[in-house]
């Protein structure tokens, strides 16, 4: 492929750029949050009491205190076993049973989440152990002269550390379900290396969150080729990883279909206009390869340009082919042709990559991302992304990269002659 036609892609890269963040501009901000009622007026303290006592129920509060509580307390320990306890003295059976389950629920947080759930946990027994040795010594009927302001803590402590011990269940039930999500997320996707007629492809991916919106794929679509993809939907988190596989179903569903090269992203365009949100969008990447002959064919929707490296260090852009998916239903795109030489390799990357950001703001980038992939040509590919993501991880310093990194390096070894 000639530089100038190069440069050409280059200008239409920037031109989806600027439409694909006129689209953010427009739909992709909140409206701007509405005024606060003024304080001290009739419509303020009846919105109050409504926040208060809507769906406020005997039968509620029942719920809460018996089926609630039993349920957090069954999720709690079931992983806690007392079989070893049965017949012993009921103080020992108690206290145990408190210790495993305190054990249990320890192990579950975080270290630093841990030593402070420790420290009130033994706060909070301290405090009720030295009330009830209080109320032993000036008797259970003078509660009047022990409701001291020390006691109201302790009161009010508990509470807060009952409603927090709710919402931990809550949460912790919401992590498990997140694990297995990515679970199965990370099935979806083809991590293993792929090695074809001296073709060699290698991926990575880590998430932002437990799971998350970029998509890649290698697939044997026949007749000696393979479809490789990469993709990124605009967010993060469940609504994201869930376009992610209506993305890969889809893809797959039109492959399946005989659609290839533009005529495929335009129906993949449309299909996800119709079935995802209006402020969601999806930068994809989608090209065919054909090993024997070293021929790949590509449509870019407004993904970032993957890097094409030669034997002598030249870096080339395979810039925007059209615009990113989902936005507009009549979106057109082209297909572009090039070949493939020995030696060659192809590095495509998501955004989550070049727009993460050190203490200071400042982004990786993509000048930086290309000065730290062009010495390491004849690096191994595998080593070469997991360089990558530690690279990344150095500059970003305690500053947690907030999008997803996907990358995917495309090595082109054979030797023998083609066309």
């Amino acid at each position: 492929m000639s530089r100038s036609r190069f440069d050409e892609l280059s200008a239409l890269a920037d031109r989806s750029r600027e439409r694909f963040e006129g689209f953010a501009a427009r739909y992709g901000t909140r409206p701007p949050p509405r005024p606060p009622r003024p304080a001290l007026t009739e419509g303020y303290w009846q919105g109050l009491r409504d926040l208060f006592t809507r769906d406020v129920t005997p039968e509620g509060l029942r719920d809460l205190l018996q089926r609630e509580t039993q349920d957090t307390f069954r999720f709690l320990t079931r992983e806690v076993s007392v079989d070893d306890l049965a017949g012993r003295p009921w103080h020992v059976r108690q206290t145990r049973t408190a210790w495993r389950l305190f054990l249990a629920v320890a192990y579950r947080l975080s270290p630093w989440r841990r030593v402070l759930f420790a420290g009130a946990v033994i706060a909070l027994a301290f405090g009720w152990l030295a009330f009830g040795l209080h109320i032993l010594d000036v008797g259970p009927f003078t509660l009047a002269p022990v409701m001291t302001g020390g006691t109201w803590l302790l009161l009010s402590s508990t509470a807060l550390f009952f409603v927090l011990t709710l919402e931990l269940r809550d949460k912790l039930g919401l992590k498990g379900d997140l694990e297995v999500a990515r679970q199965i997320q990370f099935g979806l996707l083809p991590f293993e290396p792929l090695e074809r007629d001296g073709l060699a492809v290698v991926t990575a991916m880590r998430p932002a969150n437990t799971v998350g919106g970029d998509y890649f794929d290698v697939i044997d679509i026949g007749e000696g080729r393979l479809a490789l993809a990469v993709g990124d939907v605009a967010g993060k988190g469940m609504p994201a990883a869930l376009l992610m596989a209506l993305l890969q179903g889809s893809l797959r569903t039109l492959l399946s279909a005989g659609f290839r090269g533009e005529e495929l992203v335009s129906k993949l365009n449309a299909h996800l206009c119709a079935n995802i949100p209006s402020n969601r969008l999806v930068t994809f990447f989608y090209s065919e390869v054909e090993p024997s002959t070293g021929e790949l064919r590509y449509v870019n929707g407004g993904h970032n340009p993957p890097l094409l490296f030669g034997d002598e260090g030249a870096t080339a852009r395979l810039g925007a082919t059209g615009m990113a998916l989902g936005v507009t239903p009549d979106a057109a795109y082209e297909t572009m042709t090039l070949t493939l030489e020995p030696g060659e390799r192809l590095v495509l990357y998501t955004d989550g990559v070049t727009e993460a950001t050190n203490p200071a703001d400042e982004e990786y980038g993509e000048v930086r991302l290309e000065a730290y992939l062009r010495p390491r040509a004849q690096d191994p590919g595998r080593a070469l992304i997991d360089g990558v993501v530690a690279d990344v991880l150095r500059y970003c310093g305690h500053n947690r990269p907030h999008d997803d990194m996907t990358l995917m390096c495309v090595d082109y070894r054979r030797t023998s002659s083609h066309s």
